[in-house]
């Protein structure tokens, strides 16, 4: 998106005006001084069924976690900030994806390079989405209420693909080598850029997406609408030529997550989650147990939408995994969770996926065989969490939990005996367990 629905405006320059989608926006919320969720004597701890962790059954391939950085509507990241996004070291994200705007401006490329070439030299993937093509290319046309609406003039395909691939080469020139780069952000909620159509995706991706010379990622809907993605997917030199299915999960229910026809019909293509922030932009990142949501919401993106990288809105934001100082947010270590410990190249295998209500686990297989487990206590009792891991002979297990008082903190490490262990996941909370 531009500025994400309830974000409010005045973030910098070109910022459109956007309309309210999630929620009212309202003031960020005073964050009391949070104190430890350390049950206290006599609190009731419950006894869970055991999750049980198959490495040998293997699903997706993880391709990683991330943001977007755009320095045009806000400011660029800082050096220090460059490091806490896309190091992995104490105090860190660990993202390994970044994600850029092409702009409509060549003039505006280089704005982007700093960033993106220190993300690489840490190990990050970057990719690229446009909202605009360059005004040349771009005609005006009735939409509804909308008179003033833009789209690609269908003499300009060509010349578009060539701005794309201009834009990857300038890239490649300055140092990063571009993971992959869209077609449109968002092309079916663009009220302030560029419209298409289903049929006119196809086009573009039948006739002229074979000339970008990385790989490209279609269609990046707004709530991951199938009816826009369907057609790519029913069509053979449309869907050869689309290498990432893209979307964004704003407001998208979870019953939505999961895609028949891609898994059918997508073999051989990657599917991203490339852009959203849950649950809203209005609240602060450090509210708690609200951040929490983001836990589960990562969890039902891998488990349920089976995707392999998920990537949120701005890095640097007050609701965002990283605050406007630079340290990171509630929210942020949510998603840590996940992306310091399942890296690129991980796989998720299957584990329970909710052994009771509000609590939730998914499983990782690393290229050495290590396993990780993230698992997301919304409950507001502590749990006696089991855990059995078939055919493993792993002795140790370490940890790490966030909850009200506490940041990626490091844990007892725990003895595993025939591939079980049993941990204590507090209140409230997210816990990653790495095995070996």
């Amino acid at each position: 998106m531009t500025l994400p629905p309830n974000e409010s405006t005045g973030t910098g320059p070109g910022s459109p005006s956007r309309r309210s989608v999630l929620a009212t926006l309202g003031a960020l919320p005073v964050i009391a001084t949070a104190t430890p969720a350390v049950a206290a004597p006599g609190a009731p701890i419950t006894a869970a069924a055991t999750v049980v962790v198959d490495p040998s059954a293997s699903r997706q391939t993880i391709r990683g976690f991330g943001g977007m950085n755009h320095t045009v509507w806000i400011s660029d990241l800082t050096a220090a900030q460059r490091d806490t996004a896309f190091g992995n070291g104490t105090g860190q994200l660990g993202f390994t994806v970044l994600r850029i705007p092409v702009h409509e401006d060549r003039n505006n490329w280089s704005r982007e390079v700093a960033t993106a070439r220190r993300a690489v030299e840490l190990g990050a993937t970057v990719i690229a989405s446009p909202w605009n093509p360059p005004a040349s290319m771009v005609e005006t046309f009735v939409r509804g209420s909308q008179t003033d609406a833009r789209r690609l003039r269908y003499d300009s395909y060509g010349a578009y693909a060539q701005y794309l691939n201009d834009f990857v080469v300038f890239m490649r020139n300055n140092g990063v080598n571009l993971y992959a780069i869209s077609v449109q952000n968002e092309p079916d909620y663009a009220h302030d850029w560029t419209w298409w159509t289903p049929t006119e995706m196809v086009r573009f991706l039948r006739e002229n997406a074979g000339s970008i010379s990385t790989r490209v990622i279609a269609p990046e809907s707004f709530q991951y609408v199938k009816s826009f993605s369907d057609p790519i997917l029913n069509d053979a030199q449309a869907l050869a030529n689309m290498d990432i299915l893209g979307a964004h999960l704003y407001g998208t229910q979870f019953q939505n997550f999961p895609y028949l026809l891609f898994q059918q019909r997508g073999a051989g293509k990657e599917l991203w989650m490339t852009e959203v922030y849950h649950p809203n932009s209005s609240d602060s990142a450090d509210l708690w147990p609200q951040a929490l949501d983001v836990g589960e919401h990562i969890h039902r993106a891998l488990v349920d939408g089976q995707f392999q990288a998920y990537v949120w809105w701005y890095i640097r934001r007050g609701y965002g995994p990283m605050r406007e100082d630079g340290q990171i947010s509630k929210r942020g270590a949510n998603m840590a969770h996940f992306s310091k410990f399942v890296r690129p190249g991980h796989v998720r295998v299957d584990a329970t996926p909710s052994v009771q209500s509000s609590l939730y686990t998914s499983a990782y297989r690393a290229p050495n065989g290590q396993i990780t487990i993230v698992a997301v206590n919304k409950g507001t009792s502590a749990v006696s969490q089991p855990f059995t891991l078939t055919n493993n002979a792993s002795a140790r297990v370490s940890s790490w939990v966030t909850d009200a008082g506490r940041n990626l903190a490091s844990g007892t490490a725990l003895t595993m005996s025939n591939g079980s262990f049993t941990a204590q996941l507090p209140a409230r909370s997210v816990t990653t367990f790495v095995t070996g």
